[in-house]
Formats: C-alpha cells, sequence, structure tokens
C-alpha cells in the first residue's frame, strides 16, 4: 500500500441498528466501506460476528493494516477492553469482552471507545473539532451524548462514562423521569422522544408520530411546536454552559437527528449557552459536525493509529 493506505487503519462502529465497518486512511478518507444492520436481539455473539464479517470484507478490499478501532454503543471500561454498561438497544451487550474478541478473529490490536467518544475524535481528526486542543462533542438524538477530549484524547473518566452530557441536572427537567432511573436530567427534555412526549401533552387532540412531525408543525408556524423545540434546545445550551465554564473547551461539536428538526433548538441552544456561562466564554464556538455518519469510523481508527504510534 502506498500514500493514504500506508498509515490506513480498521474502524467499526456498532450501534444498537446499524453496524459499519471502513478502512481510513490518514488523510481521513474511507478506503472501503460495509454496512449491515445489527443483530441486536440476537445477542453479543451474533452482533460480533457480523462485525467481523464486514471488517474481513474491507480488509480484503484494502489488504491489511495494523491497528483496528471500534466506536460502539454502550459505555465502555475505563481499560478500554470490554462494555462496563449497555442499554437495552444491545441486549447482553454489558459484561462483553469486545476487544479481546475482535483481536482473537481478526489478529489485530484494537482499541475501544463509547460511540460518541469515538464520534469527537473523529471530528476532532478531521472535522468539526479539527485543531482543537479542548473540545466538547454532543449526539442529540433518541438520547443526548456527549464526550470531552482534552489534548487531542478523549476522555475516558474514572469509570469510563466521561463526557455523559445528557445527565447534567437542569432546572427544565426538575421532576422530569430520565431514561437512565434518576429524575432532572437535561434529556429529560432535549432528546427527540421527549420532546415528542412534551407536545402530546400539550396538545392531545393533535397526536404526533415523532420529532419530525413536530417540526414540520413547527415549519407551518405552530406555536406549541416551536415553544417544545425551542425549550428542549435551550435547556441543553443552560447544560452546556456550565459544561462550558468547566472545561473552557475551543469548540462544542454537535450532531445528531434532532438537528434536522429546524433553526429552533440550536438557536436556543447557543443563546442559552452564552447567557449561562462566564461572560469571558459566551463566544465559544459551537459547530455542526462535519463528517457526520463517517465520524464513529473515522474517530475510532484515528484513535487505534494514534495508540500504535505510542
Amino acid at each position: 500500500m502506498t500514500g493514504a493506505r500506508t498509515a490506513a487503519a480498521l474502524g467499526l462502529d456498532i450501534g444498537g441498528t446499524k453496524t459499519q465497518a471502513g478502512v481510513v486512511g490518514a488523510d481521513g478518507r474511507v478506503l472501503a466501506r460495509r454496512s449491515s444492520p445489527t443483530p441486536a436481539a440476537q445477542g453479543p455473539d451474533a452482533v460480533l460476528a457480523t462485525a467481523v464479517a464486514l471488517a474481513r470484507e474491507v480488509l480484503a478490499e484494502t489488504g491489511p493494516v495494523h491497528a483496528a478501532g471500534l466506536g460502539t454503543a454502550g459505555v465502555v471500561a475505563p481499560d478500554g477492553r470490554s462494555i462496563a454498561h449497555a442499554t437495552d438497544a444491545l441486549p447482553g451487550w454489558a459484561g462483553t469482552p469486545v476487544a479481546a474478541r475482535l483481536e482473537s478473529a481478526l489478529g489485530l490490536p484494537f482499541t475501544v471507545l463509547g460511540d460518541v467518544q469515538a464520534f469527537l475524535a473523529g471530528e476532532a481528526a478531521a472535522g468539526g473539532a479539527r485543531g482543537a486542543d479542548v473540545a466538547v462533542g454532543v449526539m442529540a438524538g433518541t438520547g443526548i451524548g456527549g464526550a470531552v477530549l482534552v489534548g487531542g484524547a478523549v476522555l475516558r473518566g474514572a469509570t469510563g462514562a466521561a463526557g455523559h452530557l445528557g445527565h447534567v441536572p437542569v432546572p427544565e427537567a426538575a421532576g422530569e423521569p430520565c431514561p437512565c432511573g434518576r429524575t432532572g436530567h437535561v434529556e429529560a427534555v432535549a432528546s427527540g422522544p421527549a420532546m415528542t412526549a412534551r407536545f402530546r401533552r400539550l396538545r392531545p387532540r393533535a397526536p404526533v408520530a415523532d420529532l419530525r412531525a413536530v417540526s414540520s408543525l413547527a415549519a407551518e408556524g405552530d406555536p406549541d411546536a416551536v415553544r417544545v423545540l425551542t425549550d428542549g434546545g435551550h435547556a441543553l445550551g443552560t447544560a452546556l454552559g456550565g459544561v462550558v465554564a468547566t472545561l473552557d473547551p475551543d469548540a462544542v461539536v454537535i450532531a445528531g437527528g434532532v438537528l434536522g428538526s429546524g433553526p429552533w433548538y440550536l438557536d436556543a441552544l447557543r443563546g442559552a449557552l452564552s447567557r449561562a456561562t462566564l461572560p469571558s466564554l459566551a463566544g465559544v464556538a459551537v459547530r455542526r459536525a462535519v463528517r457526520d455518519s463517517d465520524a464513529v469510523l473515522l474517530g475510532a481508527a484515528h484513535t487505534a493509529r494514534r495508540h500504535a504510534r505510542t
């Protein structure tokens, strides 16, 4: 291999609904890619078998690599070898020794990150956080995920859960149940399902299927739909105001399906963040992600390449 292929690495992205494999060059280009639905209901063995099969397909196309990384749903243990916690999106995933299983199957050393951690690493390598020494990443969709990067490396934290921004308490969520089992966390009011549920409570006679339907109503000028999206963005911006005051990042990079709901959410987020944080930090750059669906693959591969050099 020559050029970008010389330092290429394998990236895997295992989510609750889709699994991707890609060989990523040092310049951030995805040289080969395969994807397949994640057989989550069949358990960890089937999930890992699917990832291994996809990996073998892309490696057959590009040739061998020397490092591999995984970005996965769930909380990765601090040693980067196994899954500490996972939701019902991947039944039985908690406790799975993913690094050892993948290394045995593919004969490559593996670095493992949570999916949002890998997303931020990808955006730092060649996206919205490129050049940042300190960055915050946010994924706003069915939940609110987060990650923190310092000195070019993603923080894992003492238990592997660093960056769980969705579980920052905010006044707007007081008393609201969070999927984690606690109450008062920003995910309880700022995620897609939470905002959809709130609209249904406000307008029980105007049922909506999902956040896309709420967004369509907002685009037509529906005041309750606009209010729900604005309040959700405001809540997340308030939470991020505290995070920004704590970390003083170069940039906050945001991705996720909620951003497709129109301008209300992101505009409210930016305004609330500016008002909630220190005045000297109110101008922090808040950017939409650049790499989109490639970010996790890119971040997993970039982190693996980085570890292979150390």
